[in-house]
């Protein structure tokens, strides 16, 4: 690819993110009477429900802050995510700075603390706002729930876990994954470094050293609390769009650390993960699959979802920019067309969440419980950033 082809894909996904998604969510999320946002969104955009998921108003916040602090002053960006982050931090917490899982539109808890990430993206979103706004509440708003977030790791779901005591502890890969993104995004809040950086060892051991299985070239979502493998549905589940997704957190976590071994281990982890989850029968990547390939617990194990295929072309993209191997390249342009041909609706705004095996929308709104203003958002703007700079390096 010559440089004028990189050039011409960034500024398509450049203006797909500015001139249709980002307006998508300023114009039909935000909730004028109470604050907050409506994930909860037809294809065009019409709310059909208002209960309010405490992690995707995180998840507004931080997108919209992040915005006016790396890519332009726009008022109404900020404005918007100010109104998301007051909401949040008036309703959003029990008091002792753990989240809810839901809330009504008016803002009263639906679904206690239970979801340790409901606190990852509410921190992710203040620390965003303290650099925004230079307001030292955001700032301690940060560092309280990052302060949670550490002192409920070993115990994330607490009274709320539904497994009895005892009988099959588990750990999941989810936490150390987002956690090694968390960390980067609140570095600029927090005071004690050796914290940050202690977090950050942690949790590159926990993913490469714990989770990973070379047997099988990918990582496994739960374990003992010793490391060792479970033989039961949770303990064989593999979700290969969470691997991909964390290994690109891997790959900047290289780049801060200056330790390029991270990087080259994380392309060639991601190589065997997409190879190993793709479907080789109708395309695109599977939501689960069993270590051992047995049948999983999940009915929607075989569905080609937004976030996964998103976060697997950042993951290549980013891979080909950082180590010139051309596989990536070659995986992050059969993306490319996967999600250009599949998942973008062409008469409404914003992209589909959910197709079938076959890659047929199976269902036609644009966000809901788990589907907001973050991952199509995120992804245009992180493709698009990545495919300029190797146009520009060319």
């Amino acid at each position: 690819m010559t440089k004028s082809d990189f050039s011409a894909m960034a500024a398509r996904y450049r203006h797909e993110l500015y001139s249709s998604v980002l307006p998508f969510w300023l114009d039909n999320s935000q909730d004028k009477q109470y604050g907050g946002y409506f994930t909860c969104l037809e294809r065009d955009g019409s709310v059909f429900d208002t209960d309010k998921f405490v992690w995707l108003q995180g998840r507004e916040v931080w997108m919209f802050a992040m915005l006016y602090n790396k890519v332009e002053k726009n008022p109404r960006w900020l404005e918007c995510a100010l109104q998301g982050g007051e909401f949040l931090l008036r309703n959003g917490h029990d008091g002792n700075f753990d989240f809810y899982f839901s809330l009504n539109r008016e803002g009263k808890p639906l679904v206690q603390p239970y979801n340790i990430f409901s606190n990852t993206f509410a921190c992710m979103a203040f620390a965003q706002l303290a650099v925004a706004t230079g307001d030292a509440k955001w700032t301690d708003a940060a560092r309280k729930t990052f302060q949670r977030i550490l002192d409920r790791r070993s115990n994330p779901k607490g009274i709320w876990a539904k497994g009895y005591p005892g009988t099959r502890p588990m750990k999941d890969f989810a936490l150390p994954m987002i956690i090694c993104n968390m960390a980067l995004e609140i570095e600029p809040i927090i005071e004690d470094k050796s914290l940050l950086d202690k977090t950050i060892e942690e949790a590159l051991h926990e993913v490469f050293d714990v989770f990973y299985q070379p047997d099988l070239g990918v990582m496994v979502e739960n374990l003992a609390p010793d490391g060792t493998l479970l033989d039961c549905f949770e303990g064989r589940k593999v979700n290969p769009g969470h691997d991909l997704e964390a290994l690109w957190f891997m790959m900047n976590l290289g780049l801060r650390l200056g330790r390029p071994e991270i990087i080259t281990k994380s392309m060639d982890i991601a190589l065997r993960v997409i190879e190993y989850g793709w479907d080789k029968e109708y395309g695109g990547i599977f939501y689960f699959m069993d270590r051992l390939g047995h049948p999983t617990q999940e009915l929607e194990w075989d569905q080609k979802l937004w976030w996964v295929h998103l976060e697997a072309a950042i993951c290549m993209i980013k891979g080909y920019q950082l180590t010139g191997n051309k596989k990536a390249l070659d995986w992050f342009l059969r993306l490319d067309d996967y999600l250009w041909s599949r998942f973008k609706d062409p008469e409404y705004p914003e992209w589909y969440g959910y197709l079938n095996r076959r890659g047929e929308v199976l269902l036609p709104l644009k966000g809901g419980k788990w589907k907001g203003c973050f991952h199509v958002p995120r992804g245009l703007y992180q493709i698009g950033n990545i495919l300029q700079e190797i146009a520009d390096n060319k």
